[in-house]
């Protein structure tokens, strides 16, 4: 079976459960969403957005709502019934072969997604395509320094239906793999850290302790220090 098929069945089968402790059901997942589109707001505002891996459509609804077009494109058919419900344009296709003409788009994003492609230079080379000279990718990627990735390491894996999140496949790249893998024609212009002092997710639910955290995470997201050590590392991209 290819890395994509099983991500496909990975994903269809967490699509009936993923909204469980998002949208408004966990203090910690809507942080996370907060902290990346807070990033990409600026660049997606009145532009034309594709969003690589959309899955249920949280974070391309947002966008939808500033964007002067945006495009939502997943593997994952379970995603996408419930990403179209919201009355999204989201498109069945894979990061590595985005089903869309080149230069059609001002901005490419892609949250907690690219870490599940197995080859980050065509997934990212692909983004690129997509986006017009000048535009921007935003891509982000799982961070083998943080915290994030010692836990996820020692700890048994969570369930999804009748797998686990080991059953699919995962990757942990720095900078340098960022930089490795980029088209040339492509530059780092901003990096954001997320999930830099967060142990867990229910610290956030601690009196007193879950707001200081939070106050935390959003004074450091653009600093050295998560870009160092953060669990999550978005970058944006400019398109040369």
């Amino acid at each position: 079976m290819s890395e994509e098929t099983r991500a496909k069945q990975y994903y269809d089968a967490f699509a009936a459960t993923y909204e469980a402790e998002r949208d408004g059901r966990s203090r910690y997942h809507d942080l996370l969403d907060e902290l990346e589109v807070d990033l990409a707001l600026p660049y997606v505002r009145d532009r034309e957005v594709v969003e690589v891996g959309c899955g249920t459509g949280l974070l391309l609804r947002r966008f939808a709502e500033t964007a002067k077009r945006a495009v939502g494109i997943d593997l994952s058919p379970g995603m996408l019934e419930r990403a179209r419900a919201r009355g999204l344009d989201a498109r069945e296709g894979s990061a590595g072969h985005l089903p869309l003409p080149s230069a059609s788009f001002d901005v490419a994003v892609s949250f907690k997604t690219l870490p599940h492609v197995p080859d980050l230079r065509r997934a990212l080379s692909e983004m690129a395509r997509v986006v017009r000279p000048g535009g921007v990718v935003i891509a982000e990627l799982y961070n083998p320094n943080s915290m994030r990735h010692a836990v996820k390491r020692l700890l048994p894996a969570g369930r999804v239906a009748d797998v686990t999140e080991r059953d699919v496949f995962v990757r942990f790249d720095d900078r340098e793999d960022l930089l490795r893998a980029l088209p040339a024609h492509c530059t780092v212009e901003r990096v954001r850290g997320i999930r830099t002092v967060i142990p867990a997710a229910v610290a956030l639910r601690v009196p007193f302790v879950g707001p200081a955290l939070e106050r935390m995470e959003r004074g450091l997201a653009d600093s050295a220090f998560a870009e160092r050590y953060g669990g999550f590392i978005a970058y944006v991209i400019r398109r040369g």
